[in-house]
């Protein structure tokens, strides 16, 4: 997909979905990109006396429909701004599918789970399964308690902490920086003050204020890593003693976009999100992008060809 650059958004009929669907088609307008809509259902099957403990399935044309409808709406919404939009209903759980073809996604986005009924049946956990599984970045668009759209991302943050995937989280930042014409500001948070700090344990000679001049150097060195090749990008750059999911989620209320890394390890702990991940996306107050830590790969099973809802006739 690297001539084709999709940002793939779900949909359920929810209001913070059509918020996703909004920022999707913003972020896709910066680049050129193009919006794929994409709603997935799957049918519920219930138990019944007549068939001596089988299952009966609900009928599909009913679910279907309403799905259509969701879809039909969003794209309504997202047409006329500039950017190529297409659509597609997809059966299976839908928190699977999305995970499935963010392989071949430049982003996914989606916001926080509905409010109840159709919607909730058809989105569930994708809010939550999404960063933790996708193989591209993943954008979780929070409910947003006035009422009205998020505004353009103008002011970025990044949270880095000298890992792999800070790293990963800290170039992608820079990317949307870029792309967004956005100011851009990178935190390392160094929890030290309090007894349940992670560094409560250096003894009282060490100097404090060392190790976080220390923390600094890194951030440069980071920084200069990560700007290289982008010489319009200026990173304001911060090393504070703190929580860092409780800083990020606190800085969210005065930025446009927070991002963060996955911090996934491989094997079965690869699979979950980080404290500080889980942290922002349960408390951030913004739109927040989870860069994974693991690269995309290609599929290269044998008789197998990928394809994609954006790229069938």
């Amino acid at each position: 997909m690297a001539e084709d650059k999709v940002v793939l958004v779900g949909v359920d009929g929810s209001p913070e979905s059509l918020e996703a669907v909004d920022w999707a088609v913003d972020r896709a307008a910066c680049s050129g990109w193009r919006v794929h809509i994409l709603c997935a259902y799957s049918l519920p099957s219930f138990t019944t006396a007549s068939l001596d403990g089988g299952y009966a399935a609900l009928d599909d044309s009913a679910v279907r429909s309403g799905a259509e409808a969701v879809v039909n709406e969003a794209v309504a919404r997202a047409q006329g701004r500039g950017v190529t939009v297409t659509s597609s209903l997809e059966t299976g759980d839908p928190a699977g599918v999305l995970v499935d073809l963010s392989a071949d996604a430049t982003l996914a986005v989606v916001g926080t789970r509905g409010g109840g009924g159709f919607a909730d049946r058809l989105l569930g956990t994708v809010s939550s399964a999404l960063p933790a599984h996708s193989r591209c970045p993943a954008v979780v668009v929070p409910r947003h308690t006035e009422g009205s759209a998020f505004t353009p991302v103008r002011r970025i943050i990044v949270g880095v902490d000298g890992s792999d995937s800070a790293r990963k989280a800290l170039s992608w930042a820079v990317r949307e920086a870029e792309a967004w014409g956005a100011e851009l500001t990178a935190i390392a948070a160094v929890p030290m003050a309090s007894g349940a700090g992670a560094l409560a344990w250096l003894p009282a000679a060490v100097d404090r204020e060392q190790v976080l001049t220390d923390v600094r150097s890194g951030l440069d060195r980071a920084i200069a890593e990560a700007t290289e090749g982008h010489p319009d990008v200026v990173v304001r750059r911060h090393a504070l003693d703190g929580n860092a999911a409780e800083l990020l989620s606190e800085f969210s209320t005065a930025v446009d976009l927070v991002v963060v890394g996955s911090r996934g390890r491989g094997g079965f702990s690869g699979l979950l999100l980080g404290s500080v991940s889980q942290g922002v996306l349960s408390h951030a107050s913004c739109p927040i992008m989870v860069v994974p830590a693991r690269t995309r790969e290609k599929d290269v099973r044998v008789g197998r060809t990928q394809t994609t809802p954006w790229s069938r006739a």
